[in-house]
């Protein structure tokens, strides 16, 4: 009997993990397709750098990041579950709305609320994970959910690529937003809310902080406040490359948007997804050894990520320069599951969702909003003297900021010990 009950939790968790990577599949389709559709709408739009860059980080990001804070504070005392399938909702939408932009200002409102809806995703979904899943696998746990990332982001470049060459980008917007409704209604009816602390038999005070005692709390401790930093910066690099990359093949090497979105797509979700994988497990590998090593690990990735990624954007074939990205790729993506789960491990367990949107508003304030954006404006700025190249430039300058990354990793791990919640 003990044992079909076992059986039967197990497979629970398994299923609400695999919806939820179904879901944050969704939401990075949504929230990337735009990248891969940006010189079209630049053309048709008669659009700036700089505009476009505004539309793929801070118009975005400002939302996304502000509003997820109040709805993980409603996620850590409310139905996460029902949270997460309203957002889905919304989002979608957006999405769809997206493609009957007429100018500027329209497709800055549409992304604006597709910012609203997936800011009640990531951070209830935490939550739910670390109920379902105890400690010592956690980092597994959020890495395979974080795997809807470069699903999403391999899956947008594909549908965004070739449904934009042959009907427009319009219709890229209606094809990959109208699904996510019918997303919502499954997740609504087939997964059910966790009982906190379950996973970790830790008992639920139903007393709740408030934000602001959140992040006193956080701020307390050094371990977050470094990693906090780390994967911000790490977003930043990552975010402005994810955004520019397509672009930067069309100018550059005179490519396409199907096959720069066929290519492009395989290596950020085939070795994207192996990076998040790959960094949750063994994070939690070294870590059970040593638990500085759960974000040592990170630290050397992220090192060993900035010389390959010059030879990327140094490279004189657009060949040679999808061979180095792979590797940069798959390393670049090493901080995101140790990174939260961490973050999960040091607060109290009403706090959670709120800690989750505190570190997710310093990720995409810092990384969405400003990466994408600053390299617009380095971009435009360095035109004058490099013209179409200087896209280039301007993504090999900033993705120096890698080393800046590394080492407040390796501050992190060094205070982690001292900062983990274990009773």
């Amino acid at each position: 009997m003990q044992t079909i009950e076992v059986n039967k939790s197990n497979s629970l968790r398994n299923y609400v993990l695999g919806i939820l990577v179904v879901v944050y599949t969704f939401n990075f389709i949504d929230r990337q397709i735009l990248s891969i559709l940006l010189e079209s709408i630049k053309l048709d739009l008669k659009l700036s750098d700089t505009s476009l860059g505004l539309l793929t980080g801070f118009a975005f990001a400002l939302f996304y990041a502000t509003l997820g804070i109040p709805i993980a504070k409603y996620a850590d005392y409310g139905n996460r579950r029902n949270l997460i399938s309203i957002a889905i909702a919304v989002w979608s939408f957006m999405t769809a709305l997206s493609g009957l932009a007429q100018n500027f200002f329209h497709l800055l409102f549409a992304r604006i609320g597709v910012g609203v809806g997936e800011a009640g995703c990531s951070p209830p979904a935490h939550s739910m994970i670390s109920d379902y899943f105890p400690a010592n696998i956690r980092s597994t746990a959020l890495g395979i959910y974080s795997l809807g990332i470069p699903f999403g982001i391999m899956f947008g470049l594909f549908a965004g690529g070739w449904i934009n060459e042959y009907f427009g980008w319009r219709i890229a917007f209606f094809v990959v937003g109208i699904p996510g409704l019918f997303l919502a209604i499954l997740f609504r009816y087939s997964v059910k809310e966790p009982i906190r602390g379950q996973a970790e038999g830790r008992s639920d005070t139903k007393d709740q902080p408030t934000i602001l005692e959140t992040v006193k709390y956080l701020l307390k401790k050094k371990s977050f406040v470094h990693l906090a930093f780390g994967a911000a910066l790490a977003a930043f690099v990552g975010y402005g490359a994810v955004t520019w990359l397509p672009s930067f093949f069309q100018r550059s090497y005179g490519m396409q948007t199907g096959e720069v979105g066929w290519y492009l797509g395989l290596i950020l979700g085939i070795p994207g997804g192996i990076g998040i994988f790959l960094g949750g497990y063994l994070s939690d590998y070294f870590g059970s050894k040593d638990i500085r090593w759960y974000l040592w690990t990170v630290a050397i990735a992220m090192a060993i990520t900035t010389p390959l990624y010059y030879m990327v954007y140094l490279s004189p074939t657009s060949n040679m320069s999808f061979y180095w990205l792979i590797m940069p790729v798959a390393l670049g993506n090493f901080y995101q599951a140790t990174t939260f789960s961490q973050t999960q491990g040091v607060v109290e367990l009403r706090m959670r969702s709120v800690a989750a949107a505190i570190l997710l508003f310093i990720i995409n304030i810092i990384g969405l909003g400003f990466g994408p954006q600053a390299v617009g404006i380095l971009s435009d700025f360095l035109r004058a003297e490099y013209g179409k190249e200087s896209l280039r430039y301007s993504l090999l300058i900033l993705t120096t900021l890698k080393l800046w990354c590394a080492y407040h990793y390796y501050l992190a791990g060094k205070y982690l010990k001292d900062d983990l919640i274990t009773e």
